[in-house]
């Protein structure tokens, strides 16, 4: 059995897990997902990831439960069922153990952030802004078609693809492309890679395809904040930041680096920059 073939079913049980976090997860389901020996999968799984089958379990769930708690007004009694919880006390302990807050904090810190960020029309402090001389960036690349809050599991397959084949030493952290407008695309047609930077001279894994980011200058937003806020700092930074600055945007895609995960980070806590290349200044 080869190493891709392995990778090939890891992804396979990552997909099942992000489409049913309330399905009977256990060891024995996961085993036949992977349609692997359930005496060895286990050991087999862990000893690729890096993490035992009961650790990504937890992550995805947490991970869906707090996109669900800053995105809906469900109740936490019904985002626990949803994650596979029929007890709301033994939901929000294992939350706790994740993002060391209950449930509510995290709903309650979110709508802080978005009424802080909900300031009069023209405030230019809305967001830190800057111009930088962006580097070029080699990726190793999954794409992805459909909604873009829904690439997180991409993003699962390409990191768990470095750390089955131990070339963890050869990332330099998440990024994600998106080359369509969401307002004016079907969200089924949406296209987007997920990826991981390559440190420099490290080689593009099988399974993976190589994306190459050239830099040069670009306007750049750092948004602290849960990614449902990532299209109110799109539509500041088109609407009034490039209007009032004068530049235009160069005929390439706009492009998000990862600076810490939403698997351990708490929504509220997650930093993300924005990148928007942008055309040269002409003279004369």
């Amino acid at each position: 059995m080869s190493d891709h073939s392995y990778d090939k079913r890891i992804s396979r049980v990552i997909d099942y897990i992000y489409s049913n976090p309330s399905a009977d997860l256990s060891l024995d389901c996961l085993a036949d997902v992977a349609a692997m020996s359930r005496v060895h999968w286990h050991s087999i799984f862990s000893a690729l990831t890096g993490e035992s089958c009961a650790q990504i379990v937890r992550r995805v769930r947490m991970h869906r439960a707090a996109f669900w708690l800053v995105q809906t007004d469900w109740t936490v009694a019904k985002i626990a069922r949803d994650v596979g919880y029929n007890n709301t006390q033994s939901f929000t302990h294992a939350f706790r153990e994740v993002f060391d807050a209950k449930p509510l904090e995290i709903r309650e810190a979110q709508a802080q952030h978005v009424l802080t960020l909900k300031r009069k029309e023209g405030d230019d402090d809305m967001y830190e802004m800057k111009i930088k001389d962006a580097p070029k960036r080699r990726l190793a690349a999954m794409a992805h078609f459909g909604p873009y809050n829904e690439g997180s599991k991409s993003y699962e397959k390409v990191a768990a693809v470095f750390t089955s084949r131990n070339l963890r030493s050869q990332a330099r952290g998440m990024v994600g492309i998106y080359y369509d407008d969401p307002s004016t695309v079907p969200e089924a047609e949406l296209r987007s890679h997920a990826s991981v930077e390559l440190a420099e001279g490290a080689t593009v894994p099988d399974g993976l395809e190589e994306v190459t980011i050239e830099g040069g200058e670009s306007a750049v937003l750092l948004l602290k904040g849960a990614y449902s806020g990532l299209q109110d700092a799109y539509t500041w930074l088109y609407g009034q930041w490039l209007p009032q600055s004068g530049r235009m945007p160069a005929d390439l895609p706009s492009y998000e680096v990862y600076l810490n995960s939403p698997m351990d980070t708490a929504p509220a806590e997650l930093l993300t920059e924005i990148y928007v290349p942008l055309q040269p200044i002409t003279t004369g």
